[in-house]
C-alpha cells in the first residue's frame, strides 16, 4: 500500500507556535521519561480504542493518522491490529519514543494544526489527550483540518478534558516545569464545534472518571 506522502520529514505540517502552544510542548521535553511512567497503564481508555476499532472495521480501508501521539502507545496498538498507523508530535522525545514502541509506523513532527496530509486519504484519525491543547481560537479550524484529511465514512475520536475555559497546570502535576495549556470543553460546546467542522457525532460521553469526554465522529 502507498504511504501517505510529506509524513516521514522532521519538519513537516510545522507551523509558528504561538506561545502556549511552544510552552506545551517544551514542557513535554522536558517530563517525557516522567509522563511514559505516570501513564503507561492503558487500560484508562481499553474501552475507547474497542470503539475505534470497531467503528473502523466497516471501512474499505486502514491508514491511521494517530494525532498528539505521545510515546506512541496507541500507535503500537492499532499496529498490533494490522493497521496502516502514521503518528504525528511536535515532540522529538515523544516520537523517538514512539519508534522503540511502534517501530512499524511511520513518524513526523507534525502541527495538528495544519497537517501535512492529503485530502480525504485518512480512515480514522485518534487524537486522545492531544486536541486538548489547541487554544480555543484554532480548535474549530483544526476541527476542519481533521475533516479534510478524513476519507466519506472516516472515523474520528477524541477525547478531551470537561471544564470551561482555558488554563495553565504550571506546578500541578510536575512542579514548576508544567507549563502547559489546556483547552476544556463541555459536551454541548464539543459537539457543537465537530458539528460545525462538518462532522456526524456517533456517541459523546464521559470517561469513566467524569473528568473526560469521550466523542466518536464520522465524515459523511
Amino acid at each position: 500500500m502507498t504511504r501517505l506522502t510529506n509524513l516521514d520529514g522532521d519538519t513537516a505540517g510545522v507551523t509558528a507556535m504561538d506561545e502556549s502552544v511552544a510552552d506545551t510542548v517544551a514542557t513535554y521535553e522536558r517530563v517525557a521519561p516522567e509522563y511514559r511512567e505516570r501513564h503507561a497503564d492503558r487500560s484508562v481508555i481499553a474501552d475507547a480504542i474497542e470503539t475505534f476499532l470497531g467503528a473502523l472495521d466497516g471501512i474499505d480501508g486502514d491508514r491511521v493518522l494517530d494525532v498528539g501521539c505521545g510515546p506512541g502507545w496507541e500507535s503500537a496498538t492499532f499496529r498490533e491490529h494490522g493497521l496502516d498507523v502514521t503518528a504525528i508530535d511536535l515532540s522529538r522525545s515523544f516520537l523517538d519514543a514512539t519508534g522503540e514502541v511502534a517501530s512499524g509506523a511511520s513518524r513526523a513532527r507534525m502541527d495538528m494544526r495544519t497537517l501535512g496530509v492529503a485530502e480525504r486519504s485518512v480512515d480514522g484519525l485518534w487524537a486522545c489527550a492531544s486536541f486538548l491543547h489547541v487554544p480555543h481560537a484554532d480548535a474549530s479550524d483544526t476541527l476542519r483540518e481533521f475533516r479534510r484529511v478524513l476519507r466519506p465514512n472516516g472515523v474520528f475520536f477524541c477525547a478531551v478534558a470537561r471544564g470551561e475555559g482555558e488554563r495553565t497546570r504550571g506546578g500541578e502535576t510536575y512542579g514548576e516545569r508544567d507549563e502547559r495549556h489546556f483547552t476544556l470543553y463541555t459536551p454541548e460546546k464539543l459537539r457543537e464545534r465537530t458539528i460545525d467542522a462538518g462532522f456526524v457525532v456517533e456517541e459523546l460521553h464521559e470517561g469513566s472518571d467524569g473528568e473526560w469526554l469521550h466523542l466518536l465522529a464520522r465524515a459523511p
